[in-house]
């Protein structure tokens, strides 16, 4: 099995706790020309909310800019490890410089770096969210269990975002885009197929049909194919909760007569792994 990757210390060991710079003192800090920097190349935001950020330029217009950025030496440059909005803003404020605090960091605690910090500051849209995730649970072999600790989320919040990703790349588009919300998403992905699924966000984009209208068209669609299932038992429903407890991950239990199946479901190589290793006891 691969050895997994520490994920618990990277943030915070280069960082520091928030309170950190509640106590740096501002005489202090080291300011460094916004020309000698470069953003994150492990950044995994793509875009930049134009209203957030134009307030916060008129912030620092007025006030400065009161946390310093969190930067890494390579070569005669500065990359970003925390702040890139700051830097944008102090850009597009015409500053000069803007206080910084240096620091060691490897590649891969970039990467880790950026994609938690966006994710706890929920700066991403929801198929950033749901790639970052990706990235962060086959990077280090997590479970989703794990992933959710980490990062303070529920582990069925990540198991919905990362459904994002069976999209079609168009759907993924138009959720990207904020064309289509998480709730139209949600209702294409009852559909199953990409085709019928493009269709429809075409057509909700197309008359601006809204979440419930998209989900009346869904359930009418899928009606005739598929049949309501029974309630289930509740000592059926309770064993799955303790196998959902004991292996960290989502278990369904179904079953006709005297037969059935128990269904597992993981999304990386390390959650399997994982799974594999706590059923064989190993």
């Amino acid at each position: 099995m691969v050895e997994k990757k520490a994920l618990g210390k990277g943030l915070k060991a280069l960082i520091g706790e928030p309170e950190e710079f509640a106590r740096y003192d501002t005489s202090s800090r080291d300011r460094i020309t916004l020309d000698e920097i470069e953003p994150n190349p492990h950044q995994p935001r793509e875009d930049f909310d134009e209203a957030k950020l134009a307030e916060l330029v008129a912030s620092i217009k007025a006030n400065g800019v009161l946390q310093p950025i969190i930067v890494r030496q390579v070569g005669s440059k500065y990359q970003i490890i925390a702040g890139e909005r700051r830097w944008r803003a102090a850009r597009l404020a015409e500053m000069r410089n803007i206080p910084a605090i240096v620091r060691d960091a490897t590649d891969q605690e970039m990467l880790k770096i950026a994609l938690v910090e966006n994710i706890q500051r929920q700066d991403l849209n929801p198929i950033e969210e749901a790639s970052a995730y990706k990235s962060l649970i086959n990077e280090y072999d997590l479970t989703q269990d794990a992933l959710a600790m980490y990062i303070g989320k529920d582990r069925s919040t990540i198991s919905n975002i990362m459904r994002l990703l069976a999209l079609p790349q168009e759907v993924q588009e138009h959720v990207s885009r904020g064309t289509l919300s998480m709730g139209h998403a949600r209702a294409l992905l009852s559909l199953g197929d990409p085709s019928t699924q493009l269709d429809l966000c075409n057509r909700i984009v197309k008359e601006g049909l809204s979440v419930r209208q998209a989900e009346r068209i869904v359930k009418g669609r899928t009606r005739p194919r598929v049949a309501i299932p029974p309630e289930k038992d509740p000592n059926v429903r309770n064993v799955e909760e303790d196998l959902q407890r004991a292996l960290g991950a989502k278990v369904r239990i179904r079953g006709a007569g005297k037969g059935g199946r128990i269904e597992i479901e993981y999304f990386s190589a390390g959650e399997r792994d994982a799974l594999i290793a706590r059923l064989l006891g190993r």
